[in-house]
């Protein structure tokens, strides 16, 4: 099952939904469609019940160089509520990527620079090729990577962050794993079949407790530690009554 929305490609392949930004003349730069594609891709894949993980992937050499010429263009030239409308539509991609129930997944090969960095690194895991570009250069024009800041600042050490967008600079994808940016970097030559088997993994787990577990993660953020465990305690129980839980159960004492 495939189908193009705008600038987005989406395919079910097995429990592992695949969305590719597929504009690689254009490094798959950020633009409206590229961000509207993304949310529609990403909602259906929730909708899907034999999908246990989701790959977001770059067409060509990049996985997204940041955001389109002409969209910058079009900043530089916008009224305030004009910009606010655009600001808000990147963030709820981001806040849809934490609310979609199974893991998403950024793969990048080559370059993940500005909006396109922070696209992979509010993914919940980040799968980097070996030549793989990592960078917020946005200071570089005088803007600010502001809402990719509030994810960055929860992957990395607040002195790790600072550097990283102060600075402008580029870091490969080992780099990037040695401060907390990327969880695992895998061989050029065999990135797509290493991503595949590290994916594979969420087929062989409950989707209800992997769902349950995403959740509580994130609303955990910013709480103070007694309203954590209060926290813990509501999802303990509704793990529990869960039918994977029942059946989990089940098997282990018949071991």
């Amino acid at each position: 099952m495939a189908n193009e929305t705008q600038a987005v490609l989406f395919a079910i392949d097995g429990s592992i939904a695949r969305i590719t930004l597929n504009r690689p003349e254009k490094k798959n730069a950020l633009n409206d469609a590229i961000i509207g594609g993304l949310k529609d891709a990403l909602r259906q894949a929730d909708s899907e019940d034999s999908v246990r993980s989701i790959v977001v992937s770059g067409a060509g050499d990049d996985f997204c160089s940041g955001a389109d010429l002409s969209a910058l263009s079009r900043i530089s030239e916008a009224s305030v509520s004009e910009n606010v409308a655009d600001a808000r539509s990147l963030m709820e991609l981001f806040t849809l990527i934490r609310q979609v129930s199974v893991p998403v997944v950024a793969a990048v090969r080559g370059r993940a620079l500005a909006g396109g960095c922070g696209l992979a690194s509010a993914c919940d895991l980040v799968l980097a090729a070996s030549s793989a570009r990592f960078g917020y250069p946005e200071v570089k024009i005088g803007f600010v990577p502001a809402m990719v800041m509030a994810i960055l600042r929860r992957n990395v050490p607040e002195k790790i962050a600072f550097e990283l967008i102060t600075r402008g600079v580029e870091i490969s994808g080992l780099e990037a794993k040695q401060m907390g940016l990327v969880n695992q970097v895998f061989s050029d030559d065999s990135f797509a079949a290493d991503v595949d088997a590290y994916v594979g993994v969420f087929e062989t787990m409950s989707k209800s407790a992997v769902a349950l577990s995403k959740g509580l993660l994130y609303q955990m953020d910013g709480m103070a530690w007694h309203d954590a465990l209060e926290s813990g305690v509501d999802v303990n129980v509704i793990a529990r009554m869960t039918e994977d839980c029942q059946k989990g159960i089940a098997r282990f004492l018949k071991k």
